[in-house]
């Protein structure tokens, strides 16, 4: 009786050291992908068409929004609204940056992208690439994208974009800082971007 009850003591030890070593590595893990860049390495080009990298997300807070210029309603929203947002909280555009990533490649040229944007705000850079560097970055930045035809009966005729609506706060080492959603309350998106600005 006295060598089961120690070894059940035993057992009980172990059990609680395995479940203190896994408490651990969870919250290490967590902590390791908290201060780690959002997204993913990429090399795409911006409205202009120079090159772009993830590196530009870095050196100043971002706020990233992914979409595409046959969008009808969200996207041109989006893009106004971030620009009152940033001139309120950043009028002199020195401590913020904003980018707008296409879901679209096969049809957003730099072009097209260039002129979409320039018709709304100075203070959004677009960014376009070939269809296979974009759905990585789409992918590694955790967005929802989908192609859905106009017409079922014509799969490979017109179409449009289902897509997440989120604006992405990135701080100015590039880490997820959360989002604005749409539709969000204008006074609560610009305390964000405050948050965001200062960090």
């Amino acid at each position: 009786m006295k060598t089961l009850r120690i070894i059940l003591w035993g057992g009980v030890l172990v059990f609680a050291g395995l479940l203190g070593w896994l408490t651990f590595q969870v919250t290490q893990s967590k902590e390791q992908i908290s201060e780690a860049p959002f997204g993913v390495p990429f090399e795409l080009v911006d409205q202009t068409g120079k090159p772009i990298t993830e590196q530009a997300f870095r050196g100043k807070p971002t706020a990233l929004f992914f979409g595409f210029t046959h969008c009808p309603e969200i996207c041109p929203t989006t893009l106004f609204e971030l620009n009152g947002w940033l001139e309120k909280v950043d009028p002199d555009g020195t401590r913020l940056q904003a980018y707008f990533v296409t879901v679209d490649p096969e049809r957003d040229t730099p072009e097209m992208l260039n002129n979409y944007i320039s018709n709304v705000t100075k203070r959004v850079i677009g960014i376009a690439g070939s269809p296979e560097k974009v759905a990585e970055v789409i992918k590694g930045f955790r967005v929802y994208a989908k192609k859905v035809p106009l017409d079922e009966k014509d799969p490979n005729g017109d179409y449009t974009m289902d897509h997440t609506a989120s604006v992405f706060l990135l701080d100015a080492e590039g880490r997820f800082k959360g989002t604005i959603s749409y539709g969000e309350n204008p006074d609560v998106a610009v305390q964000k971007l405050e948050n965001l600005k200062n960090g």
